[in-house]
């Protein structure tokens, strides 16, 4: 039988904070991640950060927009799976068996009991937020899978873990000015190799009115537009699935019926061009709005006459879905796990970002004065064993108030044959020139935030 070996102890008595004599103890925790919450647990070196920045550190984890390939951290905490599970998108094998058929739509899976499932992948679903969820599979026809593996990864998902960012190669120093203020410097490497690329989809919708002199038409047939801007339309004048549109773009074609008055000189013009139709009808189509542009994903089509439910006068509505994908650029929100926020100031080219010795250029830029002031000392904990990991080709999982010792990390870098306190010689990308100071450099797990 377990004892607590020392006389007093801290506890919690009515759900406050105490000091206790050990022979009052009646209960013990399970584990010390049961008094934080799922988005709290997921932050590791939790005991290192200010209680402000931890705070703003789970909060922020629920800003993240999905990415299109997303990587699981290097530095984990042990709820990563837990989480993924727990949020649906995870797409797991229920039992022992063999995948009999995969493609982006589907995959069918025998199991040993004899059992056939298939799945269901979907595609293209737009969240409250205009982020974009897509199932992707992960399995092959012929492969063997065991109960709980990953059949598919879902959004911010990877292989069954949860994947909110990428790890990337962070320095923590100042550089021409450009990251004050919680300002962020990457390299483009992180925007060519669309690391941050995320899927965002837009609702463009229109009503087709009953109106006093006649009820809206949809219809290609519109008056004035030429030949190059019908040809993604069909007989409706709707816009086809799959269709790429830019700004100006008709979505929906619609006339409206004109009331009878006097004509300008250009519409007598038009009149004479193009007949009557132009004098009884005005163009009252959907288009797409400036600076939007994508593919179309999907169309929903309400009708009264079918049964929909539509407000007082329309007659139909259309909804238009439009998928465009987003990279990484200045003026984006990037965060860590640790509150450690910023924008995105400058987007330098690889070359001329701060190299290591062996001509590796990092990744990201920080100020180390973001640090201190902060009080969040988890995220440099994170920078060492991170880079520790990248070197070992490993992950690790540091529980939240009961992780991995400073000197366990230290350990961890010498084995990866790095300097145990972190810090290296980096050289200016631009001269060639090495720095006048060593500069902590490791593995940060960022965000990208909405």
């Amino acid at each position: 039988m377990h004892e607590i070996t020392t006389t007093r102890v801290s506890a919690r008595k009515s759900g406050e904070p105490v000091f206790s004599h050990a022979r009052d103890i009646t209960h013990v925790d399970v584990s010390p991640k049961q008094i934080l919450s799922l988005s709290t647990a997921l932050i590791p070196f939790l005991e290192h950060d200010d209680n402000t920045r931890a705070s703003m550190g789970t909060n922020m984890q629920r800003q993240a927009v999905p990415l299109v390939l997303p990587h699981a951290p290097l530095v984990g905490t042990g709820v990563e799976g837990l989480a993924a599970r727990a949020s649906g998108h995870a797409l797991l094998a229920e039992e022992d068996g063999e995948i009999t058929y995969a493609d982006s739509n589907e995959i069918s899976v025998v199991y040993k009991s004899g059992r056939k499932n298939t799945y269901r992948l979907s595609s293209f679903v737009r969240s409250n937020q205009g982020t974009c969820f897509n199932v992707r599979p992960r399995v092959r026809r012929g492969d063997k899978v065991r109960r709980g593996d990953s059949l598919g990864d879902g959004a911010s998902v990877d292989n069954g873990e949860l994947a909110l960012g990428q790890n990337l190669l962070v320095a923590y120093m100042s550089w021409q000015g450009y990251n004050f203020e919680d300002a962020i410097i990457i390299s483009d490497r992180v925007a060519q190799k669309g690391l941050y690329d995320s899927i965002h989809i837009e609702s463009y919708t229109t009503d087709v009115r009953d109106t006093k002199l006649g009820p809206e038409t949809m219809t290609r047939d519109i008056p004035n537009v030429g030949e190059s801007k019908l040809k993604d339309l069909d007989l409706d004048g709707i816009v086809r699935i799959g269709a790429t549109v830019h700004e100006g773009d008709i979505l929906v074609g619609k006339i409206t019926p004109k009331g009878e008055t006097e004509l300008t000189p250009e519409e007598r013009l038009l009149q004479a061009i193009f007949g009557d139709k132009a004098k009884d009808v005005k163009d009252s189509s959907l288009r797409l709005p400036g600076g939007a542009g994508g593919k179309v994903v999907d169309v929903h089509i309400f009708d009264r006459a079918e049964g929909d439910e539509l407000p007082t006068g329309v007659i139909k509505q259309i909804k238009v879905f439009v998928a465009q994908t987003r990279k990484v650029q200045v003026g984006d929100k990037m965060a860590g796990r640790h509150g450690n926020k910023g924008v995105i100031s400058r987007i330098v080219p690889q070359e001329d970002m701060p190299f290591l010795e062996d001509g590796t250029p990092v990744d990201v830029i920080l100020n180390p004065l973001g640090v201190t002031s902060r009080m969040n000392i988890g995220q440099v904990l994170e920078t060492h064993l991170g880079w520790a990991c990248q070197v070992l080709g490993i992950k690790i999982a540091t529980p939240p108030l009961n992780g991995i010792t400073t000197t366990q990390i230290g350990d961890f870098l010498e084995a990866a044959s790095l300097p145990r306190d972190g810090k290296v010689q980096l050289f200016d990308g631009r001269t060639g020139e090495p720095f006048a100071h060593k500069t902590t450099v490791g593995q940060v797990y960022m965000l990208k935030l909405l």
